[in-house]
């Protein structure tokens, strides 16, 4: 059974840094040792930039390509801060979830560890019919 899923408005506040409801918690972990959680970082810390980039677009008084240019750059150096700290930012939300300090790396340690096993076993290596 997959882990009840924050409606839009309680994940963008999640992405901003927000808390969630405790009924969430196995989402939260779910979210941060999914195999996919490097990009969901990425996504969370794109939602947090995107009101200074629009901000960056809209309101200062400069040529449009000037303002371009900055969103854009401003935009990948964040995202380069946000990657920066990726681990640290991602196990704060596992804790705030109500999960032990280093939860999250043992459970991905966990995954990558059966699916090193699962690559070497005789199985996977000699096919499904051999096991010399």
């Amino acid at each position: 059974m997959h882990p009840r899923r924050p409606g839009p408005l309680r994940w963008t506040w999640y992405a901003l840094g927000g808390g969630l409801p405790r009924e969430f918690s196995p989402w939260v972990l779910a979210d941060t040792t999914a195999p996919t959680w490097i990009l969901r970082h990425l996504a969370r810390a794109f939602v947090q930039l995107l009101p200074l980039v629009v901000l960056c677009l809209v309101a200062v008084p400069v040529p449009l390509s000037y303002r371009i240019s900055a969103a854009a750059g401003g935009l990948l150096l964040g995202l380069f801060f946000s990657i920066a700290f990726m681990t640290e930012t991602v196990e704060h939300r596992a804790r705030k979830a109500g999960y032990p300090p280093g939860e999250v790396a043992r459970l991905r340690a966990e995954r990558a560890e059966r699916a090193r096993l699962e690559r070497r076993s005789p199985y996977r290596r000699n096919g499904a019919g051999s096991f010399d």
